[in-house]
């Protein structure tokens, strides 16, 4: 009897091991295809239409297209993740969805997949490629397509510290050919940063979830086979490299090397979310990306705005302080901004204060508490045991900028990039000229959502756990010791064994995620090659969702017009034109021709019932804002006397074609004798946006955030859009003005 318990006991145990490897390493687990696209081509007339709505200006043949270039669906590992049923997705967002989601949900008129090149097998290359061709074929490959899809991926770099930060730059081909593709995405770091995006399912969850266990099961197979696939050798170029491995670029002038060097590639490279917190390091700043190493002439646009918040702002005040000898500092607060650092000390002297430990020791443990904070940069919330999402109030945030991204790093805005100048020692210099664009970021593969403010969990990034019990076991709690609280540091080894998001902000971003933007080009017609020409010559400009049309040009004294984006010399500066329109208001529902090509349930599954419907009448421009900006022109001029956010601002009459537009000059410039730049924003007029105000601060007598109510993305906010006013706005391209 004993030994046929043994027995049974040694079954179950290595039963019990077979089933946690197996369930761990994906033995279970079955991968997903791209999925089917079902939406039928576009009507022509439908499409004609949208061309007459742009509104050309004067004697200008070119029309307005809109798209979105930041994409991601399932193959990215933390778009996966986060479409696991604990967190209430659906499983999978398969490119198929991606295509019928821009075609007939969001009407866009082209877009790129971009997912994470840290999670794209060569097997998974071969399926985007050739489901972004089925795409394009669905829609049309003449001159006048309903959309043009674009190939592409996301080189994601994250550095802990300044001087390992580069940040994220999307890699866009402009042909769908095999040999005008990268032969392998290019993927940041080394082999053993895919487990940063993602990290392998507890075998737990699957008996727990037990209906949804194949999910789990699946989402560690995907794990198991990206962790799988062997690294290129780094010693071979680009060019001789096998199509079976994965490709890895330290540094963006890696990238440009491999892609522009050696596979003799045009590719667009767009950086983005350079000021967003969630995942760029307090310090970090442009000055190593203005290096000719890293080539930035390379880089003719950058992403102003996403669905994870505003990137463009300057801000003169410093989430840290870096000494000479490197050494970083927590800064004190000013009237308008609280460093998450100081938040930190305080927080640690409340409780210390509570114990009735000595004022004197309690003054210690704050300074060290902020200390600790930076030490752990992007991860600082985890230098204060126990803390809450709530408990950081309104620190780190820029709050007087127009839908931020949290933790606000003002010395990665755009605003601050297109001001820096590194000048070498022979005194050459060299800097960013920048077009501007926005998109989604949507992980979901919904390109362009922000043509209305509807089901803030699938068309944000706004996700968490379905109910306490999940977020008890993905979450655990911990408190703080009330009679002895002090904060941690935690070593960098050990930081980077927790993995995956764990290091973040997870709870309180989820209350700064938005609707995506657009990006808008003047182009000569609906081709490839038109929107191509358009994005290289940077005569395009960013919307924070909505389809503002916009135009800008610089006169010279002879009447020659320089679109926005353009460069010119002078002496005395040109007159400038602007001239904006409202997008149009929309209707609930779906338009016709949408009911005609999708069936209801796709409509209802991946449009979440609600596509772009406009209406015959247009939102009102509410004012246009002009910005100058003048370069540095010595090493370490200070920024903040040479960014000058609302340079002019014009108020607009209330038009019934939503219109507004006025030309202006800058007599300043010429007795600057100095370079400058110029762009605008066209303001519109507000309305409820999802995340608005993502902390609903109650303020003391004086001003102060003294208590915050969070808009999280889980089980607590349930239906609720979370929507307050704001302003959706569009911004031009910069035109560059060189003093001759």
């Amino acid at each position: 009897m004993l030994r046929w318990i043994v027995g049974l006991l040694v079954v179950i145990v290595a039963v019990g091991a077979l089933y946690w490897f197996g369930a761990r390493g994906g033995w279970f687990g079955v991968e997903y295809d791209a999925g089917v696209i079902q939406g039928k081509t576009i009507p022509a007339d439908v499409i004609a239409s949208r061309v007459a709505t742009t509104a050309r200006d004067a004697g200008d043949t070119r029309q307005i297209l809109f798209g979105d270039l930041h994409v991601h669906t399932t193959i990215s590992a933390d778009a996966f993740q986060g479409a696991l049923p604990l967190l209430g997705g659906p499983g999978t967002h398969p490119l198929a969805e991606a295509c019928d989601y821009a075609r007939y949900c969001s009407a866009l008129d082209f877009w790129a997949s971009t997912d994470h090149a840290e999670s794209i097998t060569p097997k998974r290359w071969a399926m985007i490629k050739d489901s972004v061709r089925a795409c394009q074929k669905v829609a049309g490959n003449d001159a006048n397509p309903d959309l043009v899809s674009f190939i592409g991926f996301e080189w994601t770099q994250v550095g802990r510290t300044p001087e390992e930060h580069y940040g994220h730059h999307n890699v866009i081909f402009r042909d769908l050919d095999e040999a005008k593709v990268s032969a392998r995405p290019i993927a940041a770091g080394d082999i053993a940063s895919a487990s940063r995006l993602a990290a392998p399912i507890n075998p737990l969850v699957p008996l727990i979830d037990f209906p949804h266990r194949q999910t789990y099961f699946d989402f560690n197979k995907f794990m198991s086979l990206t962790r799988a696939t062997p690294a290129c050798d780094d010693k071979t170029t680009s060019d001789e490299l096998p199509g079976t491995c994965m490709e890895w670029a330290a540094k963006p002038g890696d990238l440009m090397r491999k892609l522009f060097d050696e596979q003799k590639l045009k590719p667009l490279v767009i950086p983005h979310g350079t000021a967003w917190g969630f995942s760029t390091p307090p310090g970090a700043n442009w000055s190593k990306a203005l290096l000719p190493s890293e080539q930035p002439d390379r880089v003719p646009l950058i992403e102003v705005y996403s669905g994870h918040g505003n990137s463009e702002e300057y801000r003169s005040w410093s989430d840290v302080v870096t000494a000479s000898d490197g050494k970083r500092s927590c800064p004190s607060p000013t009237k308008d901004y609280i460093p998450g650092c100081w938040r930190a000390g305080e927080l640690i002297q409340e409780h210390c204060l509570k114990a009735k430990i000595g004022a004197a020791e309690c003054d210690a443990r704050a300074a060290k508490a902020r200390q600790d904070y930076v030490e752990l940069g992007s991860s600082g919330h985890l230098s204060v045991p126990g803390a809450m999402p709530e408990d950081w109030l309104d620190s780190g945030q820029c709050t007087d900028c127009f839908l931020p991204a949290m933790n606000y790093r003002p010395t990665k805005s755009v605003q601050t990039g297109i001001a820096s100048t590194y000048i070498d020692d022979a005194g050459k210099a060299t800097r960013f000229t920048w077009g501007f664009v926005s998109s989604s970021d949507n992980h979901n593969a919904r390109p362009g959502t922000g043509y209305k403010q509807v089901d803030r969990r699938q068309n944000t990034e706004a996700k968490g756990p379905i109910d306490g019990s999940w977020r008890s076991l993905m979450l655990p709690s911990e408190e703080i010791d009330d009679e002895n609280p002090q904060s941690r540091s935690i070593p960098s080894d050990e930081l980077l064994k927790l993995g995956g998001l764990r290091t973040r902000e997870v709870e309180r971003q989820g209350a700064f995620f938005l609707t995506g933007g657009l990006a808008a080009v003047h182009a000569d017609n609906r081709t490839r090659e038109a929107i191509w020409a358009g994005l290289e010559r940077r005569e395009v400009y960013a919307t924070s969702g909505p389809k503002i049309l916009l135009w800008f040009n610089a006169v010279d004294k002879a009447g020659a017009k320089t679109a926005m984006g353009g460069r010119l010399s002078a002496t005395d500066a040109p007159s400038f034109e602007v001239r904006a329109v409202g997008a149009f208001k929309q209707k609930p529902g779906c338009p016709d021709f949408a009911k005609a090509g999708l069936d209801e349930g796709r409509i209802k599954k991946i449009c979440s019932g609600e596509c772009y419907n406009p209406s015959d009448v247009r939102a009102a421009i509410a004012r246009i804002e002009v910005v100058k900006i003048r370069p540095q022109a010595t090493k370490g001029e200070a920024l903040a006397p040479l960014i000058q956010d609302r340079f002019i601002v014009h108020q607009c009459e209330k038009n019934a074609d939503g219109s507004c537009s006025f030309t202006f000059t800058d007599p300043s410039y010429a007795a600057g004798k100095r370079d400058a730049l110029y762009y605008v924003k066209a303001i519109q007029e507000a309305e409820p946006i999802i995340n608005a105000d993502p902390l609903k601060c109650e303020r003391d007598a004086a001003g102060k955030c003294v208590k915050v109510k969070l808009c999280y993305g889980d089980y607590r906010y349930g239906a609720d859009e979370c929507t307050a006013p704001a302003e959706p706005r569009a911004w031009s391209s910069p035109i560059y003005v060189d003093y001759r």
